[in-house]
């Protein structure tokens, strides 16, 4: 790779739209006093040296970065609950700013390890000095549950390069199992806490 910075450019431009559309979404459902189905967004390209370690694992040829590492452009949504993910979906299948061409409900099939997530990995249109780009951006939309799990197995990860020891793995799968049952029984309760959350929003306002 000759220049990094020509070459991420356009995808640190696409991570920073996409993340002020993604926010705009939230806004919008404030904006109609509808509890909105999004807690918060993040974005992030990449760093080079991730990237390099990913290509040699999966044996990519840096001249396919482009075509064939979907992630690096990432954003992620976070929500309260799960039924949020899937009404978030939705949205942004519905969208016309970016095309959704590839789906992947870890919901519903976990990864062996216990993630679980659901991606959505989308061509962006970036506007440059040269005309349109089309990159590759995945989105994960999970819940704060998920997202804490997935956070401390990711950095886990990096201590282990990826070998976890048995214990870790028994204790990270007892976790995860852990997590998506309170993400269980939330749903559950999920009308008396939206209520409790707007009455908390009008006391706070009036």
């Amino acid at each position: 790779m000759d220049n990094w910075e020509e070459f991420l450019g356009p995808y640190r431009q696409a991570v920073e739209e996409l993340k002020v559309k993604l926010k705009g979404l939230r806004r919008q459902f404030e904006t109609e006093g509808t509890r909105s189905a999004i807690e918060f967004v993040t974005g992030r390209v990449k760093p080079i040296k991730s990237i390099l370690d990913k290509a040699e694992q999966k044996n990519i040829a840096l001249s396919n970065l482009e075509q064939e590492m979907q992630d690096i452009a990432g954003l992620r949504i976070v929500c309260q609950f799960v039924e949020d993910i899937y009404n978030v979906v939705k949205l942004l299948k519905m969208r016309n700013d970016f095309e959704v061409i590839e789906e992947r409900d870890y919901i519903k099939e976990k990864k062996k390890s216990g993630y679980r997530s659901y991606h959505l990995l989308i061509e962006y249109p970036v506007q440059t000095i040269h005309g349109e780009k089309r990159i590759l951006a995945e989105i994960q939309i999970r819940t704060l549950a998920m997202n804490f799990w997935a956070t401390i197995e990711h950095s886990l990860n990096y201590k282990y390069n990826g070998e976890f020891p048995e214990d870790i793995q028994k204790r990270l799968l007892r976790a995860a199992e852990a997590a998506f049952l309170l993400d269980n029984e939330m749903s559950l309760i999920s009308e008396e806490i939206r209520e409790a959350q707007a009455f908390f929003t009008s006391k706070r306002e009036s």
